[in-house]
C-alpha cells in the first residue's frame, strides 16, 4: 500500500499568487460590503449585482492607490511630524472626493454612494472589515502547530 502524504494547502506561494489572492479576497469583501450597504443605506445605490462588483474592483484599486500615496509621503516626510499629519490628513480627507468623482465619471448613474460623510462610512467600513479577515486569517495561522515535514 502506498504511503499517504498530507499536502498543505499550498506548499509554496509565489509573489504573485500573495498578490492575487490578496486581491481577490479584498474584493470579495468590499462586494459584500457594498451589497449590506445597498441593503441597509438608502443613499447607497447600485443598480446591479454585476455593476457591484466593478464598483469593488474599483474601489480596490483607488483604495490601494490612496493608501500607497499615504505611505509614501508619511515616509518622505517622517523628520516633519506636524506637516506629515496635515499632508495625510488632506490626502485621506480629500481622496473620499476623489473617489465620487471617479465612480461617477467611470459608473455614472448607476452607482450613488451618497455624499461625503457616507463615502466616508463606507470606505472606513471597507478597510475595518478587510482589516478584521486579515486579523481572523493570521490568528488561524498561529493556532494551528507548524507541521513538520515527517508528517507531510
Amino acid at each position: 500500500m502506498a504511503s499517504e502524504k498530507k499536502t498543505s494547502f499550498v506548499d509554496h506561494t509565489s509573489r504573485l499568487q500573495m498578490i492575487f489572492f490578496s486581491w481577490t479576497k479584498d474584493v470579495l469583501i468590499y462586494i459584500i460590503v457594498l451589497n449590506l450597504f445597498v441593503e441597509y443605506s438608502p443613499v447607497v445605490i447600485i443598480d446591479s449585482f454585476t455593476i457591484s462588483i466593478i464598483t469593488a474592483i474599483l474601489l480596490k484599486i483607488l483604495l490601494e492607490s490612496i493608501l500607497v500615496l499615504e505611505h509614501k509621503i508619511a515616509h518622505f516626510l517622517e523628520a516633519y511630524k506636524i506637516i506629515r499629519i496635515l499632508i495625510i490628513w488632506l490626502i485621506l480627507f480629500g481622496s473620499k472626493f476623489l473617489i465620487l468623482e471617479v465612480i461617477d465619471f467611470v459608473l455614472g448613474e448607476h452607482v450613488e454612494l451618497g455624499k461625503f460623510w457616507d463615502v466616508f462610512l463606507l470606505a472606513l467600513t471597507l478597510l475595518l472589515a478587510r482589516q478584521v479577515f486579515q486579523w481572523i486569517y493570521q490568528g488561524l495561522g498561529r493556532a494551528e502547530p507548524p507541521q513538520n515535514e515527517a508528517t507531510k
